[in-house]
């Protein structure tokens, strides 16, 4: 596993950053990561409010081992500059950039963190939300060393499309197999999009098994009580972990042995096997320890 995709995403929570209650509340709720948003959830006349709760909510902290990623404007808004200026010499994890088109964008969107003194384990994230984005998915991936993650945001994409929300998700199905494509070529995590009706709980938990099946993961989220079943959902079961360890097990045995083959419960395991083993068993150590620390 990379850096980027080593750290447990099963949970990403938008805060909006104009409550100040919400900031507060984040530092005890049960999810891998927390967005505290400055765009989307943000009216324009909290802008600058907003902004000023945030740094002062990192400036604080309590926020334990999660990861802590700040949504900022678009640079192409009145706002956008200022949030980068004020967020990059934060101990925020990383910056989250709406509406990423292209590689230039994230470029710029480096200069202004460096030159505003943002630390070297600083990252960037990207929201993929528009049709040109989808298209860039690639270019966009690879346009920085400091790229951890790219956010799917389906809500803007479906309206974008001109298409509509359905169960099985068929309008975005491309752009999310895109977008996993794009993130792995580049050793990147990448995080699905939110499920809008929080009273849905079935649509919900199919979202989440559909996400990972297409190689998520996490989920964004737009609600606490969800945070539960994303948890779940995207981390590796018991079984999944006592089978990779027999799995790597048995292949040091061979090795040892001076096998060229190995075969556990009669099918043959190979290196991919082993390192989609290695992988589990990772993510589930990563996950206890983030659960330990949070306790």
């Amino acid at each position: 596993m990379t850096q980027a995709t080593a750290r447990p995403r099963r949970s990403v929570l938008y805060m909006p950053g104009s409550n100040t209650r919400a900031l507060e509340k984040g530092r005890g709720i049960p999810a891998d990561a927390l967005i505290l948003d400055l765009e989307d959830a943000v009216a324009p006349d909290a802008k600058a409010e907003a902004r000023a709760n945030v740094v002062a909510a990192l400036a604080e902290g309590g926020y334990g081992r999660r990861e802590i990623i700040v949504r900022v404007n678009g640079l192409d808004s009145p706002w956008g500059r200022d949030d980068i200026a004020a967020i990059a010499p934060t101990g925020a994890d990383a910056i989250l950039i709406p509406k990423v088109e292209s590689a230039e964008m994230v470029q710029e969107v480096e200069r202004l963190m460096v030159s505003a003194g943002a630390a070297g384990a600083m990252g960037i994230m990207c929201m993929m939300e528009t049709p040109r984005g989808i298209l860039h998915a690639g270019e966009i991936a690879g346009a920085s060393a400091r790229l951890t993650c790219l956010v799917m945001g389906t809500s803007d994409l479906v309206k974008d499309l001109n298409a509509k929300h359905t169960p099985e998700r068929l309008p975005v199905l491309t752009s999310l197999s895109l977008c996993v494509l794009a993130a792995r070529a580049y050793g990147l995590a990448v995080v699905d999009g939110v499920h809008l009706d929080l009273n849905d709980a079935e649509g919900f938990d199919a979202q989440c098994n559909q996400g990972r099946e297409l190689g998520m993961d996490g989920k964004t989220l737009i609600h606490p009580k969800t945070v539960a079943a994303a948890n779940t959902a995207f981390a590796p079961s018991e079984d999944d972990v006592a089978q990779a360890k027999r799995i790597i097990e048995a292949h040091s045995e061979a090795t040892r042995a001076g096998k060229g083959v190995v075969v556990l419960d009669g099918k043959l395991i190979e290196n991919l096997h082993v390192e989609d083993a290695q992988r589990t068993v990772a993510l589930a150590e990563s996950i206890t320890d983030l659960e330990a620390q949070a306790a």
